[in-house]
């Protein structure tokens, strides 16, 4: 009898885990068990027992990730993540005429304040890519996706955690460097792919 008791707390507990926006009910059995034939106690428990497995098999209980990433494995998501992964792969080939095919004719770069002398369209971004970008010898360029929202442009932000390494050239010599930061893509629907708003 203490088996099935137990049963049916652990039945309670899965419930309120699994439905945590509903009420709390307490599960009480609709009859003695104790007064049950012993066979029937048994086979009583044993169903009992089988819950956690039958609670852990309900669809969002063992959400899927995409691989390597912090995101819910969807095809928008996947989507999405295989667009900024071409532009990684532009990144690290250096390869600017992909990067600004990438970008938004209406790309568009604040700096982070108010000052607008460091703000950067689409034009400024090119000059940027073939002025700057340009000087690194070799990058590489690893990035961990952490969360995708809807924004209020009928786009997405994506955001991730990018760890830089790129060689410069100084003096008769060229030096690696290395940076680990937040960054945040903004994306747009292009037809049936996306373009670049903001972040690069």
């Amino acid at each position: 009898m203490r088996r099935a008791a137990l049963a049916f707390d652990r039945a309670e507990e899965l419930r309120c885990a699994a439905f945590p926006d509903r009420p709390h009910e307490t599960v009480t059995p609709a009859m003695n068990v104790s007064a049950l034939p012993s066979s029937l106690r048994k086979r009583l428990s044993a169903l009992l027992l089988l819950v956690p497995a039958t609670v852990a098999s309900l669809p969002g209980c063992n959400q899927q990730l995409i691989p390597n990433t912090d995101l819910e494995d969807t095809l928008e998501n996947r989507s999405l993540v295989e667009f900024c992964e071409l532009y990684r792969h532009a990144v690290e080939r250096r390869d600017i005429d992909k990067l600004l095919t990438l970008a938004h004719p209406d790309y568009y770069e604040d700096g982070g304040n108010v000052d607008a002398t460091d703000d950067l369209d689409y034009a400024g971004l090119k000059t940027y890519l073939e002025s700057e970008f340009v000087r690194a010898r070799a990058i590489r360029y690893e990035i961990h996706y952490r969360r995708i929202e809807k924004n209020d442009r009928n786009g997405w932000d994506i955001d991730y955690t990018y760890s830089a390494s790129y060689k410069l050239p100084e003096g008769d010599t060229e030096i690696w460097h290395r940076e680990v930061a937040e960054n945040q893509l903004v994306l747009v629907a292009a037809g049936d792919s996306f373009k670049i708003l903001s972040g690069m």
